[in-house]
């Protein structure tokens, strides 16, 4: 591991991090927010997955977290989206290719040798956090925007043993029947339906997955908001022992504006569900 760049925030430290994987095996980049508490104590981590076309930059530069984390006593991890290199594959579309990873571990070529996100944020990464940080990794919590907010439900969907908290800005509930994620899934995973349920939360949930209680918001003037299909989690969770906590945010839209605004409330949530 690399450090790119140290800075001191809020009587913590932003890192930014590069190192060689070997799920995608290309380099990746990272960012990781050290609260002051981590002086004398391991401290809980919050992992935040962005959303299309960002990476580990836009949540770091513009999430407005560093405050609030560094009152809690959160670690906060930020990886990138996908792999990136002039080598790799790629797409035209903003939906998918360099940028737009989803969270899955692709089967189809071309993507299939280095798109493995999913391995990448739940087994790589981590280790490596472990390994290198003052982290507790007995509490760790999950958020993220939009293809994050994807990842972020999914993830603690099928790892509930490893996270106890889980949260969601705008998520894509059902990607599997979103037009600007079926065709990502298509290409990563083929045609298989079967194998989007995988990496679908609402299908996953139908199928018997389940987790504590999750937290979401919604900016009711969202332009995507169709796409997010906030109801289809709704729906499902009723019939379920899932704790929905839906916000429908009058106003807001998908931009990081609507994020930084309510990022203290998911913060505090995960927060008092890490301190159990």
């Amino acid at each position: 591991m690399e450090t790119v760049s140290t800075n001191l925030s809020f009587g913590g430290t932003q890192g930014v991090y590069t190192h060689q994987s070997t799920s995608t095996g290309t380099q990746m980049t990272f960012a990781v927010f050290v609260p002051p508490q981590a002086a004398t104590d391991k401290c809980p981590v919050v992992w935040y997955l962005s959303g299309l076309t960002c990476s580990h930059a836009n949540v770091m530069d513009k999430g407005e977290y560093r405050r609030k984390a560094a009152e809690l006593g959160l670690i906060i991890v930020c990886p990138d989206t996908s792999p990136r290199g002039d080598d790799l594959p790629n797409d035209e579309s903003w939906q998918m290719g360099q940028g737009a990873g989803f969270y899955v571990d692709a089967t189809q070529s071309p993507w299939s040798k280095n798109f493995q996100m999913y391995s990448y944020v739940t087994q790589e990464l981590p280790t490596l956090i472990a390994e290198n940080f003052p982290a507790d990794m007995t509490r760790q919590g999950i958020t993220g925007h939009s293809m994050g907010g994807h990842g972020a439900l999914t993830i603690a969907l099928k790892n509930s043993d490893t996270f106890k908290s889980c949260s969601a800005f705008a998520p894509i509930t059902n990607p599997s029947t979103a037009e600007w994620s079926k065709g990502a899934l298509m290409a990563y995973l083929g045609a298989d339906d079967a194998k989007w349920a995988e990496y679908d939360a609402v299908r996953l949930i139908e199928n018997g997955a389940r987790f504590p209680a999750l937290f979401v918001d919604q900016g009711a003037a969202d332009n995507f908001f169709e796409g997010c299909n906030p109801h289809a989690l709704q729906n499902v969770c009723a019939r379920t022992d899932i704790a929905l906590t839906l916000r429908f945010q009058e106003g807001y839209d998908h931009s990081y504006f609507f994020i930084s605004t309510f990022m203290d409330d998911h913060l505090t949530w995960h927060a008092e569900r890490l301190s159990l």
